[in-house]
């Protein structure tokens, strides 16, 4: 499947200029002409029933999925559930032990200038410490016929234009991820896979990165994202691959992941708490006290609660309806997944995954084969 697109013009003090790239004519001074145009690097990644075995551990187990152009993808699971396995098997850093994973029916091997085609981030300490963060970006870019113009235009892009001589060596982990950012846009692909690439970044930072994966994704380029931070990709994802021990758990839209997994919470405060808590329970609802007054109530929407607190003259103070964060129904469907949970957390999540956990996996799963 190939996606064309045309490209927008950009003026260098636009807005979003220190995220985006600078206007197409620019790129041409830094790579060479292609046939059929950039666009024709816009490629749906296409894993099919993925298995790789570590000796008599599985670490990714006949995971099947999509991953399309156009929007940004969030690749979630535990610790050792297999994403970073599988996305060294996308790019052929290991090789499946069955099943495959291909760009555009391709393998990652079998593309003549793979920088041009696709960019990853998988570990920022993966830089020579000792080369400058300039001469390191040129050694990628002549592999791939790419020119110091381009190598000069990543580096502004990312922030490291001032520092572009310095060595690795003395980069923070934040400059590191940078770095790591740039060369994987360095051959403007039209698919990108960043591991974690928000760890050790400042605020400032994880904004920018939240930005520029989804232009990126509004152009029409591939991406997937791989992070641990739910309330971030809660505002960068608009699907989700969910996996647990190397099997899919959840492909589906963001929206659709939060509604079905979740309950909405209603907050309310109100000086007559105990009584209305009685009240509510009466009428079907599970009711927790909060601090001071506060009432947390599920299986009945903020409407219900205010008819029956209006039925019975309870005051109200507060009736704030809590829409369930990306957190929570991730956490309900991983706790049996989850092979360092605390002592603490494992019994909690496992408990709330009980009930919903089996239904919730094979209604994630069916919503991403259907799409």
């Amino acid at each position: 499947m190939i996606l064309r697109v045309l490209r927008p013009e950009r003026a260098a003090g636009g807005s979003g200029a220190g995220h985006r790239r600078t206007a197409h004519r620019d790129l041409t001074d830094s790579l060479p002409e292609r046939e059929d145009g950039w666009a024709s690097l816009l490629h749906m990644i296409e894993i099919r029933g993925l298995t790789k075995r570590y000796g008599d551990v599985t670490a990714v187990d006949g995971l099947s999925f999509d991953v399309r152009p156009g929007v940004v993808t969030g690749f979630l699971g535990p610790n050792g559930a297999g994403k970073t396995s599988t996305m060294r098997m996308v790019l052929g850093l290991d090789r499946p032990t069955s099943g495959s994973a291909t760009i555009g029916g391709r393998r990652y091997a079998d593309m003549p200038t793979p920088l041009r085609e696709v960019g990853a981030l998988l570990d920022a300490h993966a830089v020579h410490p000792y080369r400058s963060a300039v001469n390191h970006l040129l050694t990628l870019a002549r592999s791939n016929g790419i020119g110091r113009g381009r190598v000069e235009e990543v580096l502004g892009l990312v922030g490291l234009a001032d520092v572009a001589g310095r060595r690795p060596a003395g980069f923070s982990l934040g400059m590191k991820q940078r770095l790591g950012i740039a060369a994987a846009l360095l051959g403007d692909p039209g698919v990108v896979l960043l591991d974690e690439p928000v760890n050790g970044l400042d605020p400032e930072g994880i904004r920018w990165i939240r930005g520029l994966t989804r232009d990126l994704a509004a152009e029409g380029r591939t991406i997937l994202l791989s992070s641990h931070l739910m309330s971030e990709m809660a505002l960068t994802a608009d699907h989700l691959v969910v996996v647990g021990r190397g099997r899919l758990l959840a492909d589906t839209g963001l929206d659709a992941f939060v509604r079905s997994a979740a309950r909405e919470t209603v907050v309310v405060r109100t000086p007559g708490a105990r009584r209305l808590a009685t009240l509510l329970e009466e009428a079907g609802a599970t009711v927790r006290h909060g601090a001071g007054d506060e009432l947390l109530v599920t299986g009945m929407s903020s409407a219900a609660v205010g008819d029956v607190a209006g039925a019975h003259g309870v005051v109200l103070h507060e009736l704030t309806p809590r829409r369930a964060s990306l957190e929570e129904p991730y956490l309900e469907l991983t706790g049996d997944s989850a092979d360092f949970a605390s002592a603490a957390a494992r019994p909690a999540a496992r408990s709330e995954s009980e009930a919903g956990a089996a239904t919730t996996t094979a209604s994630m799963t069916t919503s991403g084969a259907a799409r």
